[in-house]
């Protein structure tokens, strides 16, 4: 397991890239972001990367962009969350939310170009997914959001991906008492080419909510 900090360059061309964004963009956050809340709290979300104007530019994980206003919206209608929207009146992360019972975090800490992180970046950064998950307690959830965050989870626990098929929708039982649960990413484009919908996403987090009230 590693320690995560924001000073981490263990990918070269993820952090000359960030190097390059923070001189275009000298407001953006621009760093490895950092996971939002609770370190051990039973439900763990696990995303993709930053978006470049998303967490990225506010240095919140799914704040700035379309995908956040629908997992954000979601956590507040099934009480994860105080509030369902990411964003104060100035465009900033809202600092009057907050989250309850739920943590969220990606598989690559850094924005990719073309946000598409290479395989050797996901495994540099898979020490820190593995930190998260130490930290889950007895009973925990974990939803990933997409194949590679799911294929991420499975690697920080030493899990074959063969043995646990990503679709939308699966639950899968894991060693540890642990509860893996897969929907398509909240993107844009899965949400606007209907691949993904309010419905289908809201249905997921549902059964999570169920779940840990069992």
């Amino acid at each position: 397991m590693t320690t995560f900090t924001t000073d981490c360059r263990s990918c070269p061309r993820l952090a000359e890239f960030l190097d390059q964004v923070r001189i275009e963009q000298p407001t953006y956050h621009a760093l490895p972001v950092s996971s939002f809340g609770a370190a051990g709290s039973p439900f763990l979300i696990v995303g993709l990367a930053p978006g470049m104007h998303g967490a990225n530019r506010t240095g919140r994980p799914f704040t700035g962009d379309y995908a956040g206003n629908l997992l954000y919206g979601t956590l507040h209608k099934y009480g994860f969350a105080s509030a369902a929207e990411p964003l104060d009146a100035a465009g900033n992360a809202n600092s009057a939310l907050h989250l309850k019972g739920c943590r969220i975090t990606n598989a690559v800490r850094c924005l990719p170009p073309q946000n598409k992180p290479e395989p050797s970046e996901i495994r540099n950064c898979n020490g820190y997914l593995a930190g998260e998950l130490a930290a889950l307690p007895q009973g925990a959830a974990v939803m990933a959001l997409g194949t590679i965050a799911h294929q991420a989870v499975l690697t920080a626990l030493g899990l074959r991906k063969s043995s646990f098929a990503f679709a939308h929708g699966a639950r899968h039982e894991l060693p540890g008492d642990l509860t893996l649960y897969d929907s398509y990413h909240c993107s844009r484009y899965n949400t606007q080419t209907r691949r993904l919908t309010t419905e289908m996403f809201e249905a997921v987090v549902g059964d999570i909510a169920k779940h840990l009230e069992r």
